[in-house]
């Protein structure tokens, strides 16, 4: 015999009570009920069971707006959670709600704020109590404010003022709040542009990646401030400005040129975040990129040939000068170009002949990384065949690994291949054996 609803209420049973409330949807009317009773573990557990119920428990608004008067907090509290989760169709208890934004109970106003912002529907009382929130004692309820305000405000733009102040709020939390609350309130954040750009300098990387999103989110219209701040004399904020611009992917000539320029900013991180932003808006930089090397560090010629590789084919026009790099001292940008060839110079006899020529450099990494990229090239690399067929024996096994996996990319078939092939399926290293294996079925297969 199954147990009463009263005491499955009574002893916190909610998940046996959602369980008939699915079979059987009228209990939800004896739910709504029990809301009278004197236990307060009755009370409290039909209003949890509300809550959970949704907008199934719509026709629930009214008694559970009569429980946010109850005496005891936790029932109110719990009354307000319930009705944010009924959502929309609370939204004639909003009154209600924006009063206990007053109330001594910090959890309530807290709720209270999570409600507001689920509900929608804001009047112009919940939207000033919730504003006035922004200021509360309690960082929990200040960010839940700023929060609400971002989901209810949407024509609300006069809350803007309000969230600029947010931003500069001693909590970082309720700083990142107000920059999200502000990105979602429409085009009239545009006001908050200023305040926005001032709050890249944060302490707080969190609230800056916050910020810089927010700013990205607006859109182009954001464009002249951010150019603006590339002459900042922080180059925190100058880091900010590039990585907004690089997001925005905005292929505009005036942009790109001023990025470009940053490439030989004094601090090491704003030329790299320039190199990133330069990437992230495509192919009309690589001609800037290709002329900021000839003049770069080796660590800024590293990061701009990634920066050109990734690009893949759409940089084919910088072939030549990522050669030109394959005969650098710098040990890491060699290894990078060799590595970018392998994306932008599929098919080229061009890039073949010079990877081949450093097959035999002194440096493991630069061996492997040619020796992959000539499989990447493909056919077009049958030129390097000769030296891949010597790396065949070579100490490092990430190597010999490489020159046998490009020997089956490139996909010549002759008995010399074959027969070095054959000597690595022994190989010391698993890897190295199974590349190998690989690369003769790949050649032998009719």
């Amino acid at each position: 015999m199954s147990a009463p609803l009263e005491t499955l209420l009574r002893d916190a049973r909610v998940d046996l009570v959602l369980a008939r409330i699915e079979k059987n949807p009228s209990i939800i009317e004896e739910v709504i009920h029990h809301l009278n009773s004197e236990i307060r573990s009755i009370r409290f557990n039909s209003i949890f069971v509300l809550g959970e119920l949704g907008e199934q428990s719509e026709f629930a608004v009214s008694r559970l707006n009569e429980c946010l008067e109850d005496n005891d907090w936790s029932i109110c509290r719990e009354a307000a959670k319930a009705l944010g989760k009924i959502g929309n169709l609370a939204k004639e208890v909003t009154s209600s709600l924006t009063k206990l934004l007053q109330s001594e109970e910090e959890s309530i106003r807290k709720e209270v704020a999570i409600a507001l912002g689920k509900i929608g529907h804001p009047s112009k009382e919940s939207i000033t109590s919730l504003s006035n929130s922004l200021k509360d004692k309690s960082e929990e309820v200040r960010m839940e404010a700023a929060k609400a305000l971002g989901e209810v405000g949407s024509d609300e733009y006069n809350v803007i003022s309000n969230l600029m102040e947010g931003l500069k709020d001693v909590s970082w939390s309720v700083r990142t709040t107000s920059a999200q609350a502000i990105s979602k309130i429409g085009k009239s954040s545009v006001t908050a542009i200023p305040t926005l750009i001032n709050s890249m300098g944060d302490m707080d990387w969190r609230v800056r990646y916050r910020v810089i999103e927010t700013l990205v989110q607006l859109g182009e219209i954001v464009v002249p401030n951010l150019l603006e701040v590339l002459e900042h004399e922080n180059p925190i904020f100058r880091r900010g400005a590039i990585e907004a611009l690089g997001e925005l992917k905005i292929s505009d000539r005036k942009i790109i040129d001023r990025l470009s320029l940053c490439l030989q900013d004094k601090n090491p991180h704003v030329r790299s975040k320039s190199a990133d932003a330069l990437r992230n808006i495509g192919k009309d930089t690589i001609p800037n990129l290709v002329e900021a090397m000839k003049n770069s560090n080796k660590e800024m010629k590293r990061l701009i040939t990634s920066a050109i590789g990734s690009m893949r084919l759409d940089a084919k026009d910088a072939i030549p000068s990522i050669i030109e790099l394959l005969k650098e001292k710098s040990t890491t940008v060699r290894v990078e170009a060799s590595r970018s060839l392998g994306k932008i110079a599929i098919g080229s006899e061009i890039a073949s002949n010079a990877l081949y020529e450093i097959l035999n450099d002194s440096n493991k990494k630069v061996r492997r990384e040619a020796a992959l990229s000539l499989g990447k090239i493909g056919p077009a690399a049958k030129v390097a065949i000769p030296g891949l067929i010597n790396l065949l024996m070579d100490k490092k096994p990430d190597v010999r690994w490489r020159a046998s996996e490009a020997l089956g990319l490139i996909g010549v078939d002759s008995e010399e291949i074959i027969s070095n092939l054959n000597n690595l399926i022994h190989d010391k290293c698993d890897y190295v054996c199974e590349s190998a294996i690989n690369a003769i079925d790949s050649l032998t297969e009719k």
